[in-house]
């Protein structure tokens, strides 16, 4: 069985001193929790402060993206080397950045490679929008944009990704996918493609995680699915106690108890 993985996407959310409070807090909710890995990705700006709060703990730390190149002429743009040893994980290609920011699945695919150069376990985000669902694409979509994603990438690297499967339509909407559903995409689109550019073992070792409005309510409802790992929490990760229940409540359901 592949661990649990569940993290927390804190996107433009919280002043340092509020990030502070928030782990803080999450660092006593969440003590003794075993058998899942647990992240929080807050801004930039907060990263070094919530590294220091979080040591001692199990809890992992987060940035929610980065640029493919080492240093350069990119005003408002973090590297690779910065993120080196600051903290483990690193968002990419979430549906926000392509969409909003006009990120492509080349970016994608070239921040992955720099990310694993850094030693840094990268978190790719695929998800299709309400009118690519409606129309029967999201399995010919979500797998075109995991095949772009690791292009390139060995089979010996490619174990270290997590992938997020994030359909656009979900995210902060409060209208989640059904678990049935997702875990069906997962298969089509996700492990089906990795197969084939891959084989069967590396398929099956390579964690995805559901996001789009997770919340303690519904969080069982997904990770009781064979294909899925964990989460991509959004706004729920905004708050300890909403949080910490998800990892409980997801860590009980994935396990199967």
């Amino acid at each position: 069985m592949r661990k649990a993985f569940i993290a927390g996407n804190w996107k433009m959310h919280k002043t340092i001193p509020e990030a502070v409070a928030l782990v803080t807090v999450l660092k006593d909710a969440l003590e003794g929790v075993e058998d899942c890995d647990v992240a929080v990705c807050p801004p930039f700006v907060a990263l070094d402060a919530v590294r220091e709060t979080l040591e001692g703990s199990a809890i992992g730390l987060g940035a929610q993206n980065m640029h493919w190149e080492e240093q350069g002429a990119f005003t408002g743009a973090i590297s690779p080397a910065m993120l080196e040893g600051l903290c483990d994980y690193v968002i990419l290609g979430h549906s926000e950045r392509r969409t909003i920011f006009g990120e492509t699945d080349e970016w994608v695919n070239r921040k992955l490679h720099a990310a694993l150069e850094h030693g840094l376990l990268p978190i790719v985000c695929v998800g299709e929008n309400l009118a690519q669902n409606e129309a029967g694409e999201t399995v010919a979509f979500c797998g075109g944009q995991v095949e772009a994603a690791f292009e390139g990438v060995p089979a010996e690297r490619a174990v270290e990704v997590t992938i997020a499967y994030e359909p656009i339509w979900a995210i902060g909407t409060g209208v989640p996918a059904h678990g049935e559903d997702a875990n069906d995409i997962i298969r089509d689109a996700i492990r089906d493609v990795l197969v084939s550019i891959y084989d069967e073992d590396v398929a099956e070792a390579i964690r995805v995680q559901y996001g789009g409005s997770v919340k303690p309510h519904n969080v069982a409802e997904f990770l009781s699915q064979k294909e899925i790992d964990g989460a991509l929490v959004g706004g729920a990760s905004l708050k300890a106690d909403d949080f910490s229940e998800i990892v409980k409540k997801g860590l009980v359901a994935h396990s199967g108890e």
